[in-house]
């Protein structure tokens, strides 16, 4: 398969912005990508550690953003453009969920296997379930009002989302990273890196209908699905490379270099584009130009570390987290993506 590469970077001078009003921090990006254009500086003062993953509310534009080194949930006005909030107490903080049909934002704890719920409105504690050891990813499902979250040496565990109560278990090979539920059926589609495989689960069964083995990279991690084109997006970091499924066939279709040491990848259907965070200190924007071609249109610089981030698609704004690190401080940067095609 033929892979066209199209990079194009601009320059520009950064501009300080010193108003620490309620009037959000806005820098202009030191580089604009074709389509990704960083606007604003959300800081996050006294949060240490490294970042896991995010939720959003948009309709109460609040973004969730678990601080897993720093044992806290950062809640941010995304209208405002700050911390609104910071929730303490958490044990190793890694999956969030919001869950619009009861109000209450879910956090997957990994050191003390809990799944803790909060009032989304005013984030006071409203339930706890234990028994996640090693909790990671949480996803709600809508129709079925139930919450899926990786756990343990290999699980999805099914947890009511109404009536807060855990109903079941999937079992698995090894350890789950990120997994996306399909829209249009259902299946889940899961990474699972220690044993070289993405597990295709039944969901109505509770049970792993196929395993589709990862062959020429290793470290499977983040995974967006493309509904319409019915791919599936996968992220390696053993080399960095982004494989495209076939969700029909489980075959690769074209893989190609991203972001290295990658924890979050994201697809845009507005845009036909992905967006690929990495720890190496770059976001890869790649360019679907039909469901069997794809190229790179460009590389933002981040910062290191930087590996965890989030589209909102509604807003059409990417979210990433920086660690503090060194003179670098711990802040979330804000892109702007434009919505033409590639």
């Amino acid at each position: 398969m033929r892979i066209s590469f199209y990079v194009t970077a601009f320059l520009f001078a950064a501009a300080g912005c010193t108003d620490r009003s309620a009037t959000p921090k806005v820098q202009p990006t030191a580089q604009d990508t074709e389509g990704l254009r960083q606007v604003q500086i959300i800081e996050l003062p006294g949060v240490e550690g490294r970042f896991d993953h995010f939720a959003a509310d948009v309709k109460g534009n609040r973004l969730y953003l678990a601080a897993l080194g720093n044992n806290t949930l950062e809640v941010i006005d995304m209208a405002q453009g700050k911390r609104v909030e910071s929730v303490k107490g958490l044990r190793k903080p890694t999956g969030v969920a919001f869950v619009p049909d009861t109000g209450r934002v879910v956090v997957a704890n990994g050191d003390d296997g809990t799944l803790r719920f909060y009032d989304a409105t005013t984030l006071k504690p409203a339930g706890q379930l234990s028994g996640f050891d090693d909790a990671d990813k949480v996803r709600y499902a809508a129709p079925s009002k139930r919450l899926y979250v990786g756990y343990g040496s290999g699980a999805l565990g099914v947890v009511d989302a109404v009536k807060q109560e855990k109903i079941g278990d999937i079992k698995l090979d090894a350890h789950p990273e990120s997994f996306q539920l399909e829209r249009d059926g259902q299946r889940i589609f899961v990474n699972i890196p220690e044993a070289k495989q993405i597990a295709v689960v039944d969901r109505e069964k509770s049970t792993v209908v196929a395993k589709w083995p990862v062959m020429e990279t290793k470290a499977n991690f983040p995974m967006a699905i493309d509904h319409e084109n019915h791919r599936l997006l996968v992220g390696c970091r053993e080399p960095a490379k982004l494989l495209v499924i076939d969700m029909a066939t489980g075959k690769t279709v074209v893989s190609l270099p991203c972001a290295g040491d990658t924890d979050d990848l994201f697809y845009d259907v507005a845009t036909r584009r992905i967006y690929v965070s990495g720890g190496e200190g770059v976001i890869s924007v790649i360019a679907q130009k039909s469901a069997h071609e794809y190229g790179l249109i460009g590389t933002v610089k981040t910062a290191a570390g930087a590996r965890t981030s989030y589209f909102v698609s509604d807003v059409k704004k990417i979210y990433l987290a920086v660690p503090h690190r060194g003179d670098q401080k711990a802040e979330l940067r804000v892109f702007e993506v434009s919505s033409g095609q590639p």
